[in-house]
């Protein structure tokens, strides 16, 4: 169960990078679910068809079971933290990074 562990840890790791270091609140619209939704199919399609072939393999110990198109569902949670702390990190150096113009 330690993938599993790891995979919960990343998820509220990343929440917390959003809300409370970023401070960017992507997790607050409905375009980053939107977004997500969209790298989910094809996060399926990828991880189905590689763990649907065997070519890539899990320990069944390490692994809650339950799974979606072949991949664990601990994938899914990965790849939740990764977009999250990607985009959040990206917002947040857009907004520092943005000069002013002369309407704002």
């Amino acid at each position: 169960m330690m993938y599993t562990l790891l995979a919960v840890i990343a998820v509220v790791v990343a929440i917390i990078v959003d809300l409370v270091i970023t401070r960017s609140r992507i997790l607050a619209t409905g375009r980053f679910y939107f977004a997500w939704a969209i790298l989910v199919f094809f996060q399926l399609l990828t991880n189905g068809w590689l763990t649907g072939r065997n070519i890539v393999m899990y320990d069944e110990a390490q692994i809650v079971g339950l799974r979606i198109a072949y991949a664990p569902v601990e994938d899914l949670l990965f790849g939740f933290a990764l977009v999250v702390v990607t985009m959040s990190v990206w917002v947040r150096l857009h907004k520092a990074n943005r000069r002013p113009t002369p309407r704002d």
